[in-house]
């Protein structure tokens, strides 16, 4: 039995701190329907990989779902929402709270059709009145906590081309989830799940955020290079880069030895990892000067024997090839309509040993299972083709 198995989710969420939440749930048994535009969300079709045009991200955040497409701004589909949510046990829905409401999905209009559901209900700004209706993306996360700045240079900041804040809030709401879940079985009662951007982007942050407030130091952007210890840092070898970080006295004695440089572990500039951060980059220079005349693999053989943490720095394209990433098992291969070849769906990030979770189908065309969801709450034949030829659904 999984552990989710016979808690329905309806997800509402689109990009991705909503669907990534609900696709964790599905993997470990909950029953999700996505509810879909009726002309397909736009989170479908950004950076399109199939003939149909569905997006690369789009196929690994909605994977073990149903999809049922809805006109939400029609009284037909709203009533049909209504049943739904009736049959529910959560509503993931990331979106600010005067659109929640707008389309009868804020957690009062929830709840006067189930007492007891749950609404997960993430943002970019939090609750606060002054913020909560503002949007945002993942990126505007990552740039009002710091962590832009810290990641550029300090000619140009950068931000991670990857949206960490996003799927870092879509683990915060999936936590969230189980817990009110958790907590329903005492008291009979649901809840509202909130989460933000904002939030998830500070706490990411917060090493630097807390220093900065408490010595002032008002650090300068060091890119690549860290600066509470050292050598950490990103390196070209002869034909590849490579990242590694050395924190703690007994790496750096490793790392000395290594490099032929014995001498640094007593030198008073490098006591502690402090100190290594201030002189990052004399540090990383060493390490540079080390690493020019060899090749990739030789500089990650011998860090990986001096157990010093490091790896190559991959293209996608390596990241697929990769020996570790391959011998780690962490893909699911499936096929999809109208791809040109297998689809590489990522694995859940947090397994179980005796009750595990399972990519069990691909992600759903738009409005696959449109017509078995609405039988399902009881409408006919003939009341779903009235429905659709009235593009309701």
């Amino acid at each position: 039995m999984k552990v989710l198995e016979g808690i329905k989710v309806l997800d509402f969420g689109r990009f991705i701190a909503g669907p990534y939440c609900a696709a964790l749930l599905a993997d470990y048994g909950a029953e999700v329907i996505r509810i879909d535009r009726v002309e397909g969300g736009e989170d479908r079709y950004i950076v399109p990989v199939t003939e149909g045009g569905e997006g690369a991200m789009f196929l690994q955040l909605n994977r073990n779902k149903r999809s049922l497409t809805l006109d939400l701004a029609s009284p037909e589909g709203r009533d049909i929402v209504r049943k739904l949510v009736a049959g529910a046990d959560v509503v993931v829905a990331n979106m600010p709270p005067r659109t929640l409401k707008s389309l009868g999905l804020d957690y009062e209009s929830l709840c006067a059709v189930r007492p007891d559901i749950i609404l997960v209900a993430p943002n970019a700004f939090g609750t606060s009145e002054a913020v909560r209706d503002r949007v945002g993306f993942d990126g505007v996360g990552q740039a009002l906590s710091g962590a832009v700045h810290i990641a550029g240079t300090p000619g140009q900041p950068q931000k991670a081309m990857v949206p960490v804040v996003d799927f870092a809030t879509s683990f915060a709401c999936a936590l969230g989830t189980v817990l009110a879940l958790y907590e329903r079985k005492q008291s009979g009662k649901g809840q509202e799940v909130n989460a933000s951007l904002l939030c998830t982007g500070l706490n990411m942050a917060s090493g630097a955020l807390i220093e900065e407030a408490l010595l002032g130091l008002d650090r300068p952007a060091t890119r690549n290079r860290a600066s509470g210890y050292a050598p950490s840092d990103i390196f070209k070898a002869r034909d590849g880069w490579f990242i590694t970080q050395v924190i703690g006295p007994a790496m750096f004695r490793n790392w000395t030895r290594l490099v032929g440089r014995p001498e640094l572990l007593d030198d008073p500039r490098f006591a502690d990892d402090r100190l290594r951060g201030e002189h990052g980059e004399f540090l990383s220079g060493v390490m540079s000067d080390w690493c020019r005349d060899k090749t990739l693999g030789e500089c990650l053989a011998l860090l990986e024997k001096a157990r010093i943490p490091a790896g190559r720095v991959n293209s996608p394209r390596q990241a697929l090839q990769d020996e570790t990433v391959q011998a780690a098992d962490l893909i699911h291969w499936m096929d999809y309509p109208g791809a040109p070849r297998q689809v590489p769906i990522f694995a859940t990030p947090v397994s179980l040993s005796r009750t595990p979770p399972e990519i069990r189908q691909r992600a759903p065309l738009n409005g696959e299972h449109t017509d078995e969801i609405l039988a399902g709450i009881g409408l006919g034949a003939q009341e779903i083709a009235g429905l659709r030829q009235r593009n309701i659904v």
